[in-house]
């Protein structure tokens, strides 16, 4: 897709996270303090991120995942932008720009934070996952539990 019709396709607040590594003001986003069954996909292409057995609320203002659905869907890159030094994710095939994943995330969990932007998000609730096409990772929503409704 150009970056025309990405234009048509998208918000502007999700063309700018996604493309431009903008990063939507905390507190704001739809899915900070959302906790419903399903799984979290690529806002662009479609791609399966993130389950809601692996999203808990860390309080930064964000979504935060303690692991990805398959870590083959991530890529990361070291950033260095505003004198700091983070580890941002994209989505693998789109390139998407998610956000960043940090080493203080739940121990029990693996340690790992991924502080995630919701414009760069999907939200496919558990109960549509097998019509739109992600039936095949209901076992990643179900397993563990997790803080779902």
């Amino acid at each position: 897709m150009n970056k025309d019709e990405l234009k048509q396709k998208l918000t502007p607040e999700e063309y700018a996270v996604t493309q431009e590594a903008a990063t939507e003001p905390a507190f704001t986003g739809k899915y900070d303090q959302f906790f419903k069954k399903g799984i979290y996909v690529d806002v662009v292409s479609g791609e399966p991120l993130f389950s809601s057995a692996d999203k808990y609320d860390s309080g930064c203002g964000w979504p935060a995942f303690t692991k990805p659905i398959k870590k083959e869907n991530l890529k990361s890159k070291t950033d260095t932008s505003f004198g700091m030094i983070r580890e941002e994710v994209e989505s693998s095939d789109a390139g998407s720009h998610l956000g960043h994943v940090f080493p203080d995330g739940p121990a029990d969990k693996g340690g790992l934070r991924y502080c995630i932007n919701s414009a760069a998000l999907k939200f496919i609730p558990y109960d549509e996952m097998d019509a739109a096409g992600y039936g095949q990772y209901k076992a990643q929503v179900d397993e563990n539990g997790g803080p779902n409704e």
